[in-house]
């Protein structure tokens, strides 16, 4: 069993790392391990908390321009939830979210389409379009937390089937080029205490491991432009148990 468990894991490792080999990503400061790298491999094998790595890598999409991150990072969570989407004509008579579907007259209560494609989404609007499907929803400043307390949550829902983990940062504070980025995690590794991002811009950098600390740093900088003055963070969603009759 642990055999063929581990045989699973190099195989999708493998794959995410060929798309990114293809691709011409842009070089990683000595700071980030790739996905792609024999030690970003075995960091995947030795995790003690990657429940959220299959589903989302089965899901793992590219944001489709500059300011979609939040957009893409929201698809891959809510197909990875398995939360019923609305219908998709050019699969029908399949239906997945896709970055097209996923918005709608509630979500442009949340964000305005005419302003996410100017500026991209906050948070806080992270969280409130999650909440439109019904999901359960914990949004966290990173200036209203500390990084033992991130490292926690974010450790408990990456080891928990069903519960994930998007993150807002600054690039340039882990050593990639330039604003700000959401992306989902996907696993964690206590030995090296770094966590696995999933990156949408694959068109860019590959799935990387950043240390904890040097995360938490670029999730407690602050949001540009930004009416409510507040930081970027850490949202956890999980999916809403309907209640017993």
């Amino acid at each position: 069993m642990q055999g063929r468990l581990r045989s699973a894991l190099i195989g999708i490792a493998l794959s995410l790392a060929a798309a990114a080999a293809g691709a011409r990503t842009l070089p990683l400061p000595d700071t980030l391990i790739s996905l792609a790298s024999e030690q970003g491999e075995h960091l995947l094998l030795e995790s003690e908390a990657r429940e959220s790595y299959w589903p989302l890598s089965i899901y793992l999409e590219t944001q489709q321009n500059g300011a979609y991150c939040g957009v893409a990072s929201i698809v891959i969570v809510l197909n990875a939830l398995g939360i019923e989407a609305p219908a998709t004509p050019e699969h029908a008579p399949y239906r997945m979210f896709t970055q097209t579907n996923v918005l709608n007259s509630q979500t442009e209560a949340v964000v305005p389409q005419t302003v996410l494609l100017r500026q991209g989404m906050t948070l806080d609007q992270i969280g409130g379009i999650l909440e439109v499907y019904g999901v359960a929803v914990s949004v966290h400043h990173a200036a209203d937390s500390s990084v033992d307390a991130f490292r926690l949550l974010a450790r408990q829902a990456l080891a928990t089937p069903g519960h994930y983990v998007i993150v807002n940062y600054l690039r340039s504070a882990i050593g990639q080029e330039r604003g700000g980025h959401i992306s989902p995690l996907a696993a964690y590794d206590a030995d090296s205490d770094r966590f696995l991002i999933l990156d949408v811009s694959r068109y860019k950098y590959p799935p990387v491991w950043v240390a904890t600390e040097d995360l938490f740093r670029a999730m407690n900088t602050m949001a540009e432009p930004d009416a409510l003055d507040s930081s970027r963070g850490f949202v956890l969603i999980a999916p809403v148990v309907s209640p017993q009759p």
